[in-house]
């Protein structure tokens, strides 16, 4: 589907990356970026539950959204997902982000469950029509416990044209249904660390925002399928499959466990994920250490 935002691709949600005292690491998270932009991903994107952004202050977050974006450098576009419970807080987290050259923004509702779905809707259009760059509403309620259905998502849309795109945590049948519900007016990226990504395409998805890990496979996986070579796209994306469903497990899995194949893949050893979290099991390092193996070196 041709993108109407003008974003799309593979816009890998990079790993908050913590030294071993659990402060922000800097160096480890400059090398994270600089990998994935030689790997030629088509944005990247920062913030997200990949970032633990639930256990980040709001000055953890503005010092890795700034130290992505000065890393960046505007080589590709950068999103950032915005986690802030108000309203002025979100409209001054996306100002802040375009400030420092953020492209488009991905809001997350605040996390006050069995809220009217009206209230939703008020709450994200006074964001966005208060901020500089287009905006993304994260819909995820399996993940975040609260979200929109597919005609709020088309309503917010038509009374606030500023929200362009829907980044989704969804199976490629949820993706055909809200595209088809909303008549192709909306982008829609998927997550879900690269899952049925072929069939998310297929259903209209213009592209997804995977972990880091194997990002720059499926950026591969990407643009092979878009210059027509489906079946090579196919075959490469069915070689880490196997691996994206293990890390999908939960999302505690995929954050102990990711940074582990992030670890091997990219040369960075700042694997620690912040408290509290399950600790890997020998057996589970030994399987990612098998599928970084097979994944090879970035």
């Amino acid at each position: 589907m041709q993108s109407k935002s003008g974003f799309s691709g593979v816009y890998p949600m990079v790993f908050a990356l913590f030294d071993d005292k659990g402060g922000l690491a800097r160096e480890p998270m400059r090398r994270q970026i600089k990998a994935l932009l030689a790997a030629k991903v088509h944005g990247i994107a920062i913030l997200g539950m990949a970032t633990e952004v639930n256990k980040l202050s709001t000055a953890e977050r503005r010092t890795l959204m700034e130290w992505v974006a000065e890393d960046i450098g505007g080589a590709v576009p950068l999103a950032v997902t915005v986690a802030e419970s108000s309203i002025q807080g979100q409209i001054d987290f996306v100002r802040g982000a375009a400030a420092v050259g953020a492209k488009w923004a991905i809001l997350q509702p605040p996390p006050v469950k069995a809220v009217p779905e009206s209230a939703l809707i008020r709450f994200f259009g006074a964001v966005a029509d208060k901020v500089p760059i287009p905006v993304g509403i994260q819909n995820a309620p399996e993940y975040l416990g609260i979200g929109l259905s597919h005609g709020g998502i088309s309503e917010l849309h038509r009374a606030h044209p500023n929200v362009a795109i829907v980044k989704l945590e969804a199976t490629a049948l949820a993706i055909s249904r809200l595209i088809e519900q909303v008549d192709g007016t909306l982008d829609v990226f998927n997550g879900r660390d690269g899952i049925e990504m072929l069939d998310s395409i297929r259903a209209g998805a213009v592209g997804i925002i995977p972990g880091a890990e194997v990002a720059d496979i499926l950026a591969r996986v990407f643009d092979l399928h878009d210059g027509g070579k489906a079946d090579e796209a196919e075959r490469l994306y069915e070689s880490i499959l196997p691996l994206l469903i293990v890390l999908m497990e939960t999302m505690d899995t995929f954050l102990v466990y990711g940074k582990h194949v992030l670890a091997h893949r990219f040369g960075i050893h700042a694997t620690e994920t912040r408290i509290p979290f399950t600790p890997p099991t020998a057996f589970g390092l030994e399987m990612m250490r098998r599928y970084s193996a097979a994944a090879g070196p970035v």
